[in-house]
């Protein structure tokens, strides 16, 4: 049996894209409550890139570089954007591709390994939409990214136009390579104030599309320290929710994408009798959100 033959017997392992839906809580209450200033935030789970212990000269860098040259001419040949490479990711996917080399077979996740986003928050400080995973074997970077172009879903990830980073780690073992390709959709980072801002901006075009007058925007104590508090338990319903719930209307919700409100809020936000309103925010890496995520707190009254 030819090399070429050889390799065509499932020598490839693809995981496709994961992401986490955005979570949303509505606490409605009539009451009112005292203005003040906001808390500064709290951050969990920094990333902190983890010095690997296998020697440089065990990757193979010409490869990995022959392999994002090939992999951006099939993206622009299909019409998608190209990757820029990582050096946080390829440091996950260089890691991946060692402990392939030394159980000698394909995986996405060995037993006691962390799943790909947390493997993925662990070596980089990009805060990730979606992730997506492809694992091989194979002889050359040519033949290894035709192999990958020939196998449906490991295409799609090579050609997943949301993608716009990856890393790449090869291993070499004799003339054989273990490959893995770690894509991702790498979001903007926003400071807290452009967070809030984003939110308040969405707010008054709500209010606008509504046909209702713009509420005037407050800095309501507890807001802030009700949004750390919803990234510290890693839940949206906590205490200083409640608490706060006692005198606002209280939408608490997740997002990646804070000039956009979350389902739902709109008829809250559209309330005849309001008058003001306040955004509260915290940025955290947690278990449910490994890249990260915005917790955000959006008081009405």
């Amino acid at each position: 049996m030819d090399r070429t033959s050889r390799l065509l017997l499932a020598f490839l392992l693809s995981l496709g894209a994961a992401t986490m839906p955005p979570a949303t809580r509505l606490i409605a209450s009539p009451a009112e409550g005292p203005p003040g200033q906001p808390a500064q935030q709290a951050s969990l789970k920094p990333a902190a890139a983890k010095a690997s212990d296998i020697p440089s000269e065990a990757y193979d860098f010409q490869t990995e570089e022959q392999l994002l040259a090939l992999a951006n001419q099939s993206r622009r040949q299909a019409g998608a954007p190209p990757l820029t490479m990582d050096a946080g990711l390829s440091q996950a996917a260089r890691m991946h591709a060692q402990a392939m080399l030394e159980a000698r077979r394909l995986s996405h996740q060995f037993d006691g390994e962390p799943s790909l986003p947390q493997r993925l928050a662990a070596t980089t400080q990009l805060q990730l939409e979606q992730e997506g995973e492809n694992v091989a074997v194979d002889y050359d970077a040519a033949r290894g990214h035709e192999h990958l172009m020939l196998s449906p879903p490991h295409r799609a990830n090579l050609l997943n136009p949301a993608y716009n980073v990856v890393g790449l780690g090869v291993v070499r073992n004799g003339d054989r390579l273990y490959i893995v390709q770690d894509f991702g959709s790498a979001l903007p980072k926003y400071s807290l104030a452009e967070v809030k801002e984003h939110v308040a901006a969405a707010v008054r075009q709500t209010r606008r599309q509504a046909r209702r007058g713009d509420l005037q925007r407050r800095d309501w104590l507890g807001a802030d320290d009700a949004a750390c508090s919803m990234a510290q338990a890693d839940r949206l319903r906590t205490a200083p929710v409640r608490k706060l719930a006692e005198s606002f209307n209280v939408l608490t919700y997740t997002s990646l994408h804070p000039e956009s409100l979350p389902g739902g809020a709109a008829r809250a936000i559209a309330g005849r009798n309001l008058s003001t309103f306040s955004v509260g925010a915290c940025y955290a890496r947690t278990d449910t959100y490994p890249t990260g995520v915005y917790w955000v707190v959006l008081s009405l009254e």
